[in-house]
């Protein structure tokens, strides 16, 4: 058994990607029931939230599950430890300095594995106490840097090359071939975002899911919000705006109304998010026949 599937103690070592608009105890027990780790996207989450939360996922499954940390939430310490009385003993972290909370995660007997977008961190990363890393390549949905970025392609053995901790592979995986070709980079493990967002188990509007089935190659840009990134479906508002020389896309977006957007699927207020590896989906699945696909 591989160092990450020991760590995870699921049988496949495929992560669900943490995103919260899929925070959905059903799509998570899903995820673990066929094999896999499901986790839930804690963010700016409470404690007390967090509790109900694990509450709802333990009524539907009794597998292992994680849950993804936001290191700038200030009750992060309440958290780890509503996490660690509910037997959840492997968490990601994103957003922050890794050396800010893994001797806390460690004082809780957890282990975490923290999320990276460039191969520059590794080693400091890995120097700070992380576990594992999840890296994640430009092809992937959600938040990116405005830095120049490499692919998951060469991002994964970039990595590896430098640090002695499991890797995680994140973007441009959506089927076997990724799957396989990710463990031949050198990953242990993926992570995936947008094929679990078009799975019949998913909460998200249809519309978000039929824009991912419909999404063909070049279909998603990263569209700018100043100091970051997201990758998103382009739509035809979108089209028209990017054609447009004398629209400055990053005044025509405001992320504080994702919640709305996504919640209601009205693209044209805030364009849904998915990776790349769209274009190579074209249906929507059961979650388990996905895993049992990915690993057969």
């Amino acid at each position: 058994m591989s160092e990450l599937r020991s760590m995870l103690g699921c049988s496949h070592p495929i992560i669900q990607g943490p995103i919260a608009a899929m925070n959905s105890p059903k799509l998570v027990a899903a995820i673990c029931e066929a094999g896999a780790f499901g986790m839930v996207a804690l963010g700016f989450s409470t404690a007390e939230s967090t509790k109900q939360l694990i509450r709802e996922v333990r009524e539907l499954t009794d597998k292992p599950f994680g849950a993804n940390l936001m290191i700038m939430n200030s009750e992060n310490t309440e958290i780890l430890e509503t996490l660690a009385e509910a037997g959840v003993t492997t968490v990601t972290t994103s957003a922050g300095s890794p050396g800010k909370i893994y001797d806390q995660i460690h004082s809780f007997g957890m282990k975490g594995l923290h999320v990276l977008l460039s191969a520059n961190q590794a080693k400091k990363a890995g120097d700070s106490g992380v576990d594992g890393l999840i890296i994640s390549g430009s092809e992937s949905g959600g938040l990116r840097s405005n830095n120049p970025e490499s692919s998951t392609m060469v991002l994964v053995p970039l990595t590896v090359d430098r640090v002695s901790i499991p890797v995680v592979a994140a973007g441009g995986v959506a089927d076997s071939r990724g799957y396989r070709a990710a463990l031949a980079l050198g990953a242990e493990g993926v992570q995936l975002g947008t094929r679990f967002i078009a799975t019949e188990e998913s909460p998200v509007k249809d519309a978000w899911k039929q824009a991912i089935v419909k999404c063909g190659d070049g279909d998603t840009v990263l569209l700018p919000l100043g100091k970051m990134k997201i990758r998103a479906i382009v739509n035809p508002k979108l089209k028209a705006q990017m054609e447009d020389p004398g629209i400055d896309l990053t005044q025509e977006y405001n992320f504080k109304d994702v919640p709305k957007a996504w919640g209601r699927g009205d693209f044209d207020l805030f364009p849904a998010s998915a990776g790349q590896i769209s274009a190579l989906i074209h249906d929507i699945k059961p979650v388990k026949v996905i895993i049992d696909e990915m690993v057969s």
